[in-house]
C-alpha cells in the first residue's frame, strides 16, 4: 500500500518516453517524400531523352524512305520525259571557214582569201612600209579584186605567192607624197590592176575596191 504514491511518477515518465502518435506519422511521411524525390530523377531523366533517341534512330530511316520512294521516282520521270520542241531542234549548221592564204609582207603578214563569186578575190589586212620613211610609217589596207574572167579566183589561189609579191611591190613603192596627192587611191588602183594583168600575161583583173585604207 505504501508503493502506490510512485505510480503517478511512472505514468509521467512513460508519457515523456513515448513520442506522440502525430509526430511519428509526420516523420514517416517526410522519409517517404525524400525517398520518392530521390527515386524520381532517375526515372524522369531517362524519359526526357526518349524523344531525342527516337529522333536519332528514325531520322535516317525517314530520309532514306523519302529519297527512295519520293525523290527517285520523280527524277526518273524527269529524265524519261521528252525534250521540249525548241530544245530538240537542231542548231543551224555553221558554214565552213573560207580558205585563207598567207604571204610575207615586210614583217607584217598578209592574208588573201577567195570568197564570193569565181571572178573575185579578196586581200585582207595588207600592211607595208612606205617608201622614204625608214620604216617609221606604213600603209594598212584591204581590198577586193574583181574581173569578168570566171577563172580569176582560181588564178589568184594557184599563184598566191606571186600575187602577194606583186601587191607588196606596188604598195611599198608608194611614198607619203603619193598618198597625199588628189585621187591617190585611183592612181594606186590603176597601178595594181596593171601589175596583176602583167603578171598573168592577160587581162584578168578589171577593178579593185578598197574596204580599208589607213596610213599610220
Amino acid at each position: 500500500m505504501a508503493a502506490k504514491p510512485n505510480e503517478p511518477a511512472k505514468a509521467a515518465d512513460a508519457a515523456h518516453a513515448a513520442p506522440p502518435p502525430a509526430a511519428g506519422a509526420a516523420a514517416d511521411k517526410e522519409k517517404g517524400a525524400e525517398q520518392e524525390t530521390t527515386a524520381k530523377p532517375a526515372g524522369g531523366g531517362l524519359t526526357a531523352f526518349i524523344p531525342l533517341i527516337a529522333a536519332i534512330v528514325i531520322a535516317p530511316a525517314l530520309s532514306w524512305a523519302i529519297g527512295q520512294f519520293v525523290l527517285m521516282p520523280q527524277l526518273k520521270k524527269q529524265i524519261a520525259a521528252p525534250l521540249p520542241a525548241h530544245a530538240a531542234e537542231a542548231a543551224p549548221a555553221e558554214e565552213p571557214p573560207a580558205a585563207e592564204g598567207k604571204g610575207g609582207k615586210e614583217g607584217k603578214g598578209e592574208k588573201g582569201k577567195g570568197t564570193g563569186s569565181a571572178s573575185t578575190y579578196e586581200f585582207e589586212n595588207v600592211v607595208v612600209n612606205l617608201a622614204g620613211t625608214m620604216g617609221t610609217r606604213y600603209l594598212k589596207t584591204a581590198f577586193l579584186v574583181t574581173g569578168s574572167d570566171k577563172t580569176l579566183r582560181a588564178a589568184f589561189e594557184a599563184n598566191k605567192p606571186k600575187m602577194v609579191d606583186v601587191t607588196i611591190n606596188v604598195l611599198s613603192s608608194l611614198s607619203l607624197t603619193d598618198l597625199e596627192e588628189a585621187g591617190a587611191k585611183n592612181l594606186i588602183r590603176e597601178k595594181m590592176i596593171g601589175a596583176y594583168n602583167q603578171a598573168f600575161g592577160k587581162k584578168v583583173v578589171e577593178q579593185i575596191y578598197f574596204s580599208d585604207f589607213v596610213v599610220q
